[in-house]
């Protein structure tokens, strides 16, 4: 049993500046189609459209996580996002805004943020564990 403790949450350094990009990409496209008053392909009714909002929120809030390597900050910055989403929407002609919407739109940033920093602890601990010691316990 080796006396090293693994972190509970992700490094400082744990930041991928390159997942702007496909964060920036998805916080966009939600914004786009939420501007339609018809969205392209089969209209979504409940529950199939929560299932929408909680996927494309995963992948926010996943892409979030990785590009600031902070879930929580990831998070936040899902939900505002979400939150402007939904009252942007009770603007638009044909759409409208819901909290039960909201409430899939934190639930699934809510995990892609979590699911983006248990990916930063997995690649900083094979960081630290040098090749061929995995199994090596405390040395004295």
């Amino acid at each position: 049993m080796s006396s090293r403790r693994l972190p509970t949450r992700p490094p400082a350094h744990c930041a991928a500046p390159g997942w702007w990009v496909p964060a920036l990409a998805v916080a966009g496209a939600i914004w786009v189609l939420s501007s339609l008053a018809d969205t392209p392909g089969p209209p979504l009714h409940h529950p199939l459209d929560w299932g929408a909002h909680f996927l494309s929120y995963l992948a926010l809030g996943y892409a979030l996580g990785r590009a600031t390597g902070l879930p929580v900050l990831a998070w936040m910055l899902a939900a505002w996002w979400g939150a402007a989403d939904e009252i942007h929407q009770a603007f638009v002609p044909g759409r409208e805004a819901g909290i039960t919407d909201w409430w899939f739109d934190l639930a699934g940033s809510g995990l892609g943020a979590w699911l983006a920093g248990q990916a930063c602890l997995k690649r900083a601990a094979r960081r630290r564990v040098p090749h061929g010691d995995e199994g090596a316990g405390p040395r004295s």
